[in-house]
């Protein structure tokens, strides 16, 4: 007992409490830190962006089952905007959110504001069909020149 209340015996979690959350290796599989870290939320929508290629590890295309280290980018394009994260410490299984800030730096761009965000062109509701004039301008506010 007095092991355990000190944190000396073989039995301890470690500085974090996060036992078992580290490989032995230090190592973990792209699709199970990326769950793990919390940039996604199930593990199947980060595997499903590994096999779209939404997921580059230094650069290259990922497979949902490419290992990552401590030191890796990696880059996640989810949810309209892109995540650049570089690994500072493998997990594998899922952790709190003060821990999982903790496992990577976060070099992503700003995500964009909601005026940024707005889509051009959005007609208000009930104005019925656009006729060949506002198709036009709408065209030219996206920056298309179709057919001329």
């Amino acid at each position: 007992m007095a092991d355990e209340a000190t944190g000396t015996g073989a039995g301890t979690t470690g500085a974090t409490g996060t036992s078992g959350a580290t490989g032995a290796t230090g190592s973990a599989r792209v699709d199970v830190w990326i769950w793990s870290v919390r940039l996604t939320k199930t593990r199947s929508v980060a595997a499903t962006a590994c096999r779209a290629g939404h997921v580059k590890v230094n650069g290259e295309r990922a497979k949902p089952a490419q290992v990552v280290r401590a030191g890796d980018e990696v880059r996640l394009f989810h949810a309209g905007r892109e995540r650049i994260v570089v690994v500072k410490r493998p997990v594998t299984k899922r952790v709190g959110a003060p821990v999982a800030a903790e496992c990577f730096v976060d070099n992503s761009p700003p995500a964009p504001t909601r005026i940024e965000a707005e889509v051009v062109g959005v007609r208000d509701r009930g104005t019925g069909r656009p006729t060949k004039r506002d198709r036009r301008e709408i065209e030219s506010l996206r920056g298309g020149s179709r057919g001329r």
